[in-house]
């Protein structure tokens, strides 16, 4: 990757490599059967964790957005925001981060974040909206330390239909007005899918999926 291109085949093909991203039968916390899998938890070494975040510095770059600082929600986006706040330095972007506890300090610095004091405009980096509870949680924790939500950064969209027709994404971007950058979505995977003879099969019950959940 090379620091004036984002390629989404790079990024799912790190992904792959990495094993989070992978093909089998899982189930989701809605209890759909679904054929993939997605967890940016199980990076979990330094070069590893160090690329993902020049991923996400460059699709934050990418997006044009106006921004102040990041914010990461517990536990996920506490890795990715910081990691996201190193890549973004070493491409002239220096900006401050924060993250949140599960639970409120009433000693020491004490509050309900560590980091940067929550100001300005702040976008949030997490890694796949599902139902939109911790992203509502995050504007909740932004506002209350008087900052404001500027958008929203995550590795996937699902584009899987919620409890109506609209994606988590598409509800969030309705109901809050701000926008959700992804580093590549299910129909990218498909349109990667299709291309590769060897994973025929995975493209096939994939796109299956796509057509049974997939929102519009």
């Amino acid at each position: 990757m090379t620091s004036q291109l984002f390629s989404k085949i790079d990024f799912i093909e790190f992904t792959l490599h990495a094993d989070v991203l992978r093909f089998g039968d899982f189930t989701t916390k809605a209890g759909r059967q679904s054929p993939y899998f997605f967890n940016t938890g199980l990076f979990t070494d330094g070069d590893a964790i160090a690329k993902l975040g020049r991923f996400y510095a460059q699709a934050i770059l990418n997006a044009k957005i106006n921004f102040d600082m990041l914010y990461g929600p517990a536990y996920k986006g506490i890795t990715l925001s910081a990691s996201t706040a190193i890549a973004l330095a070493s491409l002239n972007r220096n900006v401050p981060f924060a993250f949140n506890r599960k639970e409120a300090k009433p000693h020491g610095e004490g509050g309900v974040t560590i980091g940067a004091r929550v100001s300005g405009r702040v976008l949030i980096v997490d890694d796949v909206i599902s139902a939109g509870t911790s992203v509502r949680e995050s504007i909740n924790v932004i506002e209350a330390a008087g900052g404001a939500p500027c958008g929203i950064v995550v590795s996937l969209d699902r584009q899987e239909r919620g409890t109506g027709a609209e994606s988590a994404i598409q509800e969030i971007e309705r109901e809050f007005k701000l926008p959700v950058i992804s580093l590549f979505c299910l129909d990218d995977l498909v349109d990667y899918l299709s291309q590769r003879s060897e994973m025929a099969d995975n493209l096939k019950r994939v796109s299956e999926y796509r057509t049974r959940y997939g929102a519009g």
